[in-house]
């Protein structure tokens, strides 16, 4: 079975979530490929990717966001 692919559409939809949840700034920006994942950028730093899940004719999305240690200083 092949991987549900994030559409325009949905990062838009994602976008507009995230923005009121978490920073009006931060943007959603699909991959140069179609897949089930959207990278989520604040400026030009990217903080981790939202991916696309389709379980039993049900869809959500699963934010994962990536911390350094080096960061973390």
């Amino acid at each position: 079975m092949a991987a549900p692919v994030f559409t325009p559409a949905e990062a838009a939809k994602v976008q507009v979530f995230l923005r009121g949840k978490l920073n009006p700034e931060l943007k959603v920006q699909l991959r140069n490929r179609p897949d089930e994942c959207a990278e989520i950028y604040i400026g030009a730093e990217c903080l981790g990717v939202v991916s696309k899940n389709v379980e039993e004719g049900e869809t959500s999305y699963s934010f994962e966001i990536t911390i350094l240690d080096i960061d973390l200083d």
